[in-house]
């Protein structure tokens, strides 16, 4: 998806989620950035209104994901050691979520999709806010992320979005 803000709770609801794992840095927020954007607080409130619980699940660390986590009134788990599924799993834990009804939002596939599909969640990738603000060690890993979308864009073209393979034309 290209933003977070594409998804409503309607969609969450067709999609059975009823509880959000959040990434934050270049998913909710840009990378160095200390206030939360009005159309993302609006945005969380709406999920709120709508009976989607959320949780932040970062790999920061405990001090600057509190100070965020708090402006936006929601829990968090930091230093969650994706793509390893730990910070997954204790953020379900935290929140009461099952993995059946779950998602994981995040902008790495190497970090927020693996984590989650570990974890047994779904999967939701977003376009990351910034990229050029992030430190070295993520922007690294942006080519293969893209060399791996390609080749599963690639390997795809016969299914549809609901990763069912598409009936062929008599």
């Amino acid at each position: 998806m290209e933003s977070i803000l594409e998804l409503t709770v309607d969609r969450f609801r067709e999609l059975g989620i009823d509880g959000v794992l959040l990434d934050l840095d270049c998913t909710l927020k840009r990378y160095r950035e200390t206030d939360v954007r009005p159309e993302t607080g609006q945005w969380l409130a709406a999920l709120k209104a709508g009976g989607i619980g959320c949780c932040i699940v970062s790999n920061g660390r405990n001090h600057r994901i509190e100070q965020f986590a708090d402006k936006l009134g929601l829990p968090f788990v930091a230093n969650a050691l994706k793509p390893f599924p730990f910070g997954v799993r204790r953020a379900m834990a935290k929140m009461g979520f099952q993995p059946a009804h779950t998602a994981m939002i995040g902008d790495q596939v190497f970090a927020d999709v693996l984590a989650g599909r570990w974890a047994g969640v779904m999967c939701i990738l977003v376009r990351p806010l910034h990229p050029e603000e992030e430190p070295w060690f993520t922007r690294i890993k942006r080519t293969p992320e893209r060399l791996w979308l390609a080749w599963l864009g690639t390997r795809d073209k016969g299914r549809s979005e609901t990763n069912e393979p598409r009936k062929r034309k008599t």
